[in-house]
């Protein structure tokens, strides 16, 4: 009998209930019906994000992203917004490194109007001015306001310091001296050479079945064609760090200090990617946040809080610990940290360790799948990482699979503690 808690299949998106249709123009459809729900979710993405933001222009993806709705060929803002708060529906869309994102959510019944909203705000957006001049104002207080957030700079350091160059090491949403000079035309420009159906993926979950979904994304969207579509540019290679790099990031007024430290991790599709995830459970988020939130948190008193992080993405990831200390005890709780590193890339995890967060793992699944948008989250990673549509059937089984052998063998593959980045930022050290 198994250890772990029993998933029955048959409740979970799998080939049997998912419909997947490309359209003649490239659109990739996903939709899976829930009949106990009056509403339905859309969620999706193009291949228009910040990966192709110019060296000068860090956000221009996301300004854009932001301007969409602000005005089309054939409706105000006020109106947009107007037909969309009369039936209680919403929709709305944000950028990434590699896609530009969007979901909405509605009634069965508006599932044709949130489409075609959809459909005009992706294809004939006009950028008005005055709007282009609201939104940056927006986004430069935004800013303003992660450079005075000690964990914000810390976490834009740290990742600066592993992926270079790489899109990867860039602010998504910019800095203030590159999203002031981005132009309305500019805007314009993006979204002519970026938007398009190519890559672009919609899934559709709720009180709809899967033929009518792929019938009305098609009527919204089919005929939507753009030539001009550039495809994605070459990425430029990550190299580990080659020994550890150290900073502190003063700034003044600040009374705690936030750490980074880290490395690069696993990318989504690495075949170390379970077994990572796993040993990280174990190193810094299970129970009080793992070995790491006990020994320098709950034991040592050293951090207000302390956790690790695994973020896996198409072109690679990073694997982080994440520390909010009293700044006399920085070095202290720096200390700490590489210590347990070392044990746990020295001895790995116990057979108990790795079975509790096995079980933790296998039993939030049902969980995450309650609601449309966890379904629709899920039929978009299941399109963006290729893991095929039975992989949240499969899911048990490879998580079960994994042995402490594997977790220690993916810990020696990513983790060296003697090539991290150490970052820290807060008052003048």
């Amino acid at each position: 009998m198994s250890a772990y808690p029993a998933v029955v299949n048959s409740s979970l998106p799998g080939p049997q209930d998912i419909t997947r249709t490309v359209l003649p123009n490239g659109i990739t459809v996903l939709a899976r019906s829930n009949f106990n729900s009056q509403s339905v979710v859309i969620s999706g993405y193009l291949q228009s994000g910040s990966i192709f933001d110019p060296a000068g222009k860090l956000g221009l993806a996301n300004f854009t992203s932001l301007v969409l709705m602000r005005g089309t060929a054939r409706r105000t803002f006020q109106q947009i917004y107007d037909e969309l708060e009369s039936v209680g529906a919403s929709l709305g869309f944000n950028a990434s490194v590699h896609n530009t994102g969007f979901g909405g959510r509605c009634l069965a019944e508006d599932l044709p109007m949130l489409l075609s909203l959809l459909s005009e705000s992706l294809q004939q957006p006009v950028f008005p001015p005055a709007d282009v001049e609201r939104v940056r104002a927006q986004l430069l207080t935004r800013l303003a306001m992660r450079d005075q957030d000690t964990g914000d700079v810390a976490d834009l350091a740290f990742e600066k310091e592993i992926f270079g160059d790489h899109p990867y090491g860039c602010p998504e949403d910019g800095n203030p001296e590159t999203v002031r000079p981005i132009t309305r035309d500019e805007l314009a420009d993006f979204h002519r050479r970026h938007y398009g159906p190519r890559g672009m993926v919609v899934a559709v979950v709720g009180a709809v079945s899967g033929d009518q979904a792929v019938d009305l994304v098609h009527q919204a969207l089919g005929s939507w064609e753009n030539t001009d579509q550039e495809p994605y540019p070459p990425l430029p290679e990550i190299k580990p760090l080659a020994a550890t790099v150290r900073r502190h990031i003063p700034l003044p007024g600040k009374f705690q200090t936030d750490l980074v430290m880290g490395t690069i991790g696993p990318r989504r599709s690495s075949p170390h990617f379970h077994a990572a995830s796993l040993g990280n459970s174990v190193l810094g988020q299970f129970g009080m946040m793992g070995r790491i939130g006990d020994v320098v948190r709950e034991q040592s008193g050293l951090a207000y809080y302390a956790s690790t992080s695994l973020n896996a993405w198409i072109d690679a990831g990073s694997w982080e610990i994440s520390a909010g200390v009293n700044p006399a005890n920085l070095q202290k709780a720096i200390d700490l940290i590489l210590s347990e590193l070392r044990k746990f890339v020295e001895n790995g995890v116990s057979q108990e360790e790795l079975k509790d967060s096995q079980t933790n793992f296998i039993g939030r699944l049902p969980l995450s799948l309650e609601s449309n948008s966890g379904v629709a989250n899920a039929l978009l990673n299941i399109e963006r990482f290729e893991l095929g549509l039975d992989y949240y059937q499969r899911y048990a089984d490879l998580i079960s699979a994994v042995t402490p052998e594997m977790v220690l063998e993916a810990a020696r593959a990513f983790i060296d503690p003697d090539k991290l980045a150490i970052i820290s930022c807060g008052p003048e050290g």
